[in-house]
């Protein structure tokens, strides 16, 4: 078990978009924790990647998604992982991130797929739940209990962006903290 590191991770947003998310359980709530990852993320120079499912069929993401996303990956796939994304990410610096914090709709489907692809790719993987969703709150319990069994660790947003940050001494703390607020 290790916290998050700032230095080698990657945020991914997955299939946010504005077709899919009025059928989300508690879909406001879930695009808000996504869009607040996305900005502490942003404020901290880790890069951010975006997934699209059958974007002809469900339109984009949401603006507030796809407008934070420095990529994003047009898929046919549940598993995006098959479409090419765990080789498009990168850090900053252009190495391969060594852990991947991931999010999206709808967690039972998607998000499970991706997120076991990554695994599977050789990424420790982080799923936020508080970020993620799907229609039926139980197939979103029953996807976070699934990628914990499966090797990912099951976070909040808040877990994330703290662990990132490390210490109240981070340069970036008092505005990552106004983001929480």
């Amino acid at each position: 078990m290790s916290l998050v590191d700032a230095g080698s991770s990657v945020l991914v947003l997955v299939d946010y978009q504005g077709r899919l998310l009025p059928a989300i359980h508690r879909g406001a709530d879930v695009l808000a924790r996504a869009v607040l990852l996305a900005d502490a993320a942003r404020e901290l120079d880790i890069p951010i990647y975006g997934t699209e499912q059958n974007p002809r069929g469900l339109g984009p993401n949401d603006e507030a998604v796809r407008s934070r996303c420095d990529a994003t990956l047009s898929k046919m796939h549940f598993n995006a992982c098959v479409d090419g994304l765990a080789d498009m990410l990168r850090l900053r610096h252009g190495e391969r991130p060594r852990e991947v914090v991931v999010a999206g709709c709808e967690a039972h489907v998607c998000l499970l797929q991706t997120a076991i692809g990554l695994l599977a790719a050789g990424y420790t993987v982080r799923a936020v739940a508080d970020a993620s969703g799907s229609r039926l709150a139980e197939n979103h319990a029953l996807a976070m209990k699934r990628l914990r069994g499966a090797g990912a660790d099951v976070v909040s947003a808040e877990m994330v962006i703290f662990e990132w940050l490390g210490s109240c001494e981070h340069p970036r703390f008092k505005k990552v903290l106004a983001l929480l607020k």
